[in-house]
């Protein structure tokens, strides 16, 4: 049997046609699945007795078991670990932020694209733990269906801090869990198809963003997408010996052919570009590296989210001093590149960017 969110709208009415059903029994089943969020065909009341056998006989709806959960100091971050339906398992956290100058309290949900990561980046847990296989877009959409369904039933109001008990719903979806996302592009891009439309999830494509080590072809074919998400391109360094150092990609995709594929991603999309860049205290920190940053990424439409290294169990990075982060974005400021530093959620119990591998929950 195969997950029944691994099919695509047109997919699901055609296989209905072909096996004698009327095609708007798709329409039904499809607000059963991403608006009611039912998690077995026998909830859906209104649908035959002979179309449950049929759908029960071929599918099953995914339904990802939580074998585990952690909930942070400050009660703002929820890490989930999931089983998937080959006892494989990923984590997925959601963040509850409160409001600020210019935005309402909100609930953002970091998913994963695949169990483990074949990239390597030395100071990141996932590429730390190997890599297993790619989630199907099944298993990515079951993630955050398995957080909305929690959200439905007013479970988070009781364990996370909330300041504004009025607002409801989860806002985000990150693609900043375990994996590379356009490694497993296909499978990414139609769970993100499954998520933008109304007759799905409906999240919008602005509330969306696809976190990249710097995959040059898939970033050149995102562009071709026509779908509006958000790109965040983790370059970690401005030349080529530094960030070989700790991301080893960049061996294949140098950095000027990275640059050169965002600035067409740019040009394309007309989109800015998030570049993530993760402080390592004497590796990638210098005023050196800051004014090489600055020049490299001088003119783009791009911001910089400068992001404190999370401490993992197999590396020696140190984070780096807040004097030298706050020295680096003056410099950067001097090239007219808007930078931010990240706002932290769940350090102390490995939820943050980097930290996310099973051997956390053991």
């Amino acid at each position: 049997m195969d997950d029944i969110y691994n099919l695509s709208k047109s997919e699901l009415t055609n296989l209905l046609d072909h096996n004698g059903f009327p095609s708007y029994r798709a329409d039904q089943i499809w607000r059963y699945l991403y608006k009611n969020y039912v998690i077995n065909f026998e909830e859906m009341n209104n649908i035959s007795k002979e179309l449950i056998n049929f759908l029960s006989e071929k599918f099953y709806i995914g339904n990802l078991e939580e074998v585990n959960k952690i909930i942070s100091k400050d009660k703002s971050t929820y890490k989930s670990l999931l089983r998937l339906s080959d006892g494989n398992v990923v984590e997925s956290v959601l963040m509850n932020y409160p409001s600020d100058d210019h935005r309402r309290p909100r609930k953002t949900i970091c998913i994963s694209s695949q169990v483990g990561c074949a990239l390597g980046c030395t100071f990141c847990a996932t590429g730390q733990q190997g890599f297993t296989r790619n989630l199907s877009s099944g298993e990515i959409i079951s993630q955050i269906i398995h957080f909305i369904r929690l959200e439905k039933d007013n479970y988070f109001d009781s364990i996370l801090e909330n300041p504004d008990k009025s607002y409801k719903g989860i806002k985000n979806i990150v693609f900043m869990g375990m994996g590379e996302p356009l490694a497993n592009y296909e499978n990414t891009i139609n769970s993100i198809k499954k998520l933008n439309s109304n007759l799905g999830l409906n999240f919008g494509a602005r509330n969306i963003t696809v976190s990249t080590v710097g995959l040059v072809p898939q970033i050149l074919k995102l562009a071709q997408e026509n779908i509006q998400i958000n790109l965040a391109v983790s370059i970690h360094a401005p030349d080529n010996k530094t960030r070989s150092e700790t991301v080893p990609i960049n061996k294949r995709y140098p950095i000027e052919e990275l640059i050169k594929s965002c600035n067409e991603y740019i040009r394309i999309t007309n989109r800015k570009i998030f570049f993530e860049y993760v402080m390592l205290d004497g590796q990638n920190d210098t005023l050196d590296h800051a004014k090489n940053l600055g020049k490299l990424l001088s003119g783009m439409l791009c911001h910089v989210n400068l992001i404190p290294v999370n401490p993992t169990n197999d590396s020696e990075y140190q984070r780096s001093r807040r004097e030298t982060i706050k020295a680096f974005q003056s410099k950067l400021g001097e090239y007219n590149v808007p930078s931010t530093v990240r706002m932290e959620k769940g350090i102390e119990v490995s939820a943050g960017c980097g930290q996310l591998a099973k051997s956390n929950f053991y």
